[in-house]
């Protein structure tokens, strides 16, 4: 039986690049499990046109641009794309002037931060636990794993009900202490001075997580759910109730 989702919320899911170990139906799967309805949003999508959404989804993908927040590019920043960068810092706003939740992830939760603002380091020197070692082949990089620290009294602790969870990461750039974006609130932290959350207070519902709760590693895993589904459940439950009571500029 198809189920009916004429109700559900509709949660724009912006699409990323090929990269290895991303997949957009990943995003789409966990939405879609939470009882929202995923739309697709492909990078030059007229963003004036687009009114009728419940929740925007940033996603993960290559690394953003450096110059998009004022620093030179390092040698270690090798693939940008400059026009996704943009596309999504006018979704975001455009969210903002909505007052739309948004959850965003990885990628997302840096882009996140530099549409407040905030910079970027653009790469950790040390390898673990943030990115697992690559094998012998290229495509062959697993996840690295970590403990996450989560601030008391902010809306992550609200949704894991936790102050320490477990968590996935795949990246090299990073969110620091001391380059969070003007008003953001850092809700979680790990190693290496690394902010894994950030949440946006001027906003009903806003949140961006370092890690990747959409991959299976995460979502099929009993013991990770307050880290993984709980937010997809948390996220469309906010775009449902913005959905019934839209507030709108």
């Amino acid at each position: 039986m198809n189920k009916d989702n004429s109700s559900y919320p509709r949660i724009l899911i912006t699409a990323a690049e090929d990269v290895v170990g991303e997949c957009w139906e990943d995003y789409s799967r966990c939405i879609s499990n939470s009882n929202g309805l995923p739309i697709r949003i492909d990078l030059g999508m007229n963003i004036d046109a687009i009114e009728n959404f419940d929740g925007l989804l940033i996603t993960a993908g290559i690394d953003v641009d450096p110059q998009i927040y004022g620093a030179e590019k390092s040698d270690y920043v090798t693939e940008t794309n400059i026009k996704r960068d943009q596309f999504e810092l006018a979704l975001l706003e455009k969210a903002r002037q909505k007052d739309t939740p948004v959850l965003a992830i990885c990628r997302g939760h840096q882009i996140f931060n530099v549409s407040s603002g905030g910079s970027l380091l653009q790469h950790l020197e040390n390898r673990e636990p943030h990115r697992a070692r690559r094998g012998k082949n290229k495509s062959d990089i697993d996840s690295g794993w970590h403990k996450v620290e989560i601030a008391k009294n902010t809306l992550l602790h609200n949704i894991t009900n936790s102050t320490q969870i477990f968590t996935n990461s795949r990246h090299h750039q990073a969110v620091l202490s001391n380059n969070i974006g003007s008003g953001l609130i850092a809700s979680a932290s790990a190693e290496q001075n690394v902010i894994e959350a950030l949440e946006d207070p001027s906003m009903t519902w806003g949140l961006s997580v370092q890690w990747h709760p959409e991959r299976r590693e995460m979502t099929d895993n009993s013991d990770l759910a307050n880290a993984s589904t709980a937010l997809f459940d948390a996220f469309v439950t906010a775009a449902k109730k913005y959905s019934l009571n839209p507030n709108i500029n």
